[in-house]
């Protein structure tokens, strides 16, 4: 390992982005990859003996639901901090990844330079979004406790979100409360407030309406 460089820790459940990540982290002279894992379950088992100065993980993982696993993280290993690289849309997800504890959210799209400043600045303390989600939530601080218009995704919390997703994925709802550890009664009330919150006529329509926004990010 180079002398005096700070470390990152690696959670994406591709290798090629992996791969990806080592090289353009490693470019940099101050910077090492000290680990990497490709499930949330491997993270949480090589993160308290490695104690990286940063984590970069993806939102979609194998075993676990992005978000609850920066929560877990967050609790691990406090110091630490956390970095989101993911293909997923960051007006719906940055937030929600800084309040469950990450310091930084950048979509996958974007160029290696704009990474590595990323990189940096939750290294040294900052938080990193873009532009439109700094205005956001500057523009929601603003308003003085008024909540502005949300789209009916929005309204979902994280956990029917993640329902939501696994919906669309085609997973029963008994593989579902598996996946999450919860009853399957749990997941049909996640069901039923999704409706409501959606507008939706019954769980064919949710089914349908859980595909589409799975497969292209809007609902129809």
């Amino acid at each position: 390992m180079k002398p005096r460089c700070r470390t990152v820790f690696l959670v994406d459940d591709h290798p090629v982005m992996r791969y990806g990540l080592v090289h353009l982290i490693r470019n940099e002279d101050d910077l090492d990859v000290a680990g990497e894992a490709g499930s949330a379950a491997e993270a949480v088992s090589l993160l308290p003996q490695l104690n990286p100065d940063l984590v970069i993980l993806d939102l979609s993982l194998p075993d676990r639901n992005g978000l609850e696993l920066i929560k877990d993280l967050t609790a691990l290993l406090p110091e630490t901090g956390i970095l989101v690289v993911s293909m997923h849309d960051e007006t719906l997800f940055a937030e929600r990844a800084l309040r469950a504890g990450a310091r930084g959210y950048v979509m996958k799209e974007e160029a290696a330079e704009k990474l590595v400043s990323a990189i940096r600045s939750v290294l040294d303390g900052r938080v990193f979004v873009s532009q439109s989600v700094s205005s956001r939530i500057l523009d929601a601080l603003t308003r003085k406790g008024e909540p502005g218009p949300a789209s009916s995704i929005e309204r979902l919390s994280d956990r029917e979100l993640e329902v939501f997703q696994l919906i669309g994925q085609g997973i029963p709802s008994r593989d579902i409360a598996s996946n999450l550890r919860i009853s399957i009664r749990t997941v049909d009330a996640h069901r039923a407030h999704i409706r409501e919150k959606l507008g939706l006529r019954d769980g064919n329509d949710l089914i349908r309406q859980a595909v589409r926004w799975t497969e292209t990010g809007r609902l129809g």
